[in-house]
């Protein structure tokens, strides 16, 4: 009795620490991905029809749907990785509407690229994807 008694309390832990992780987590996961070229599992966190605002630097565009987001991964992987990641700053704001994170994103390889992030889920996955490049980002790393 004792061992099922232990058994049910672990199972619970670990489904209430399963449900804790949110759109926080994903967006860290998500940013890892980026760092490591793994153009999958980026791909993996958009919902139909997401749209990806990259401003600034040679990549500069407004892109939706897979296909043109894709692409752009594809390009910045072949160009930059593998990179170190290092996030600061990460917030979450939601309601029953959807989750907006934000985070100060630095990415270190061949170049540090300094990114103000900001992803919207709905349904959890990511609809909108704002990667702001900001040089002057500051950070207390």
């Amino acid at each position: 009795m004792r061992i099922l008694k232990l058994a049910a309390a672990t199972a619970f832990t670990l489904v209430s620490l399963t449900a804790l992780a949110g759109p926080a987590d994903d967006a860290k996961a998500h940013f890892q991905a980026i760092g490591g070229g793994e153009v999958d599992k980026i791909m993996a966190a958009y919902g139909d029809d997401a749209v990806f605002q990259w401003v600034g630097g040679p990549l500069d565009g407004a892109y939706k749907g897979g296909e043109a987001i894709r692409g752009v991964w594809t390009k910045f992987a072949k160009a930059n990785s593998p990179l170190t990641v290092a996030v600061d700053k990460l917030a979450e704001s939601g309601n029953p509407s959807g989750v907006t994170v934000t985070a100060n994103v630095t990415f270190t390889g061949k170049n540090t690229i300094k990114v103000r992030y900001v992803l919207t889920y709905r349904g959890g996955k990511v609809v909108n994807e704002v990667w702001q490049i900001d040089p002057k980002l500051g950070s207390s790393y």
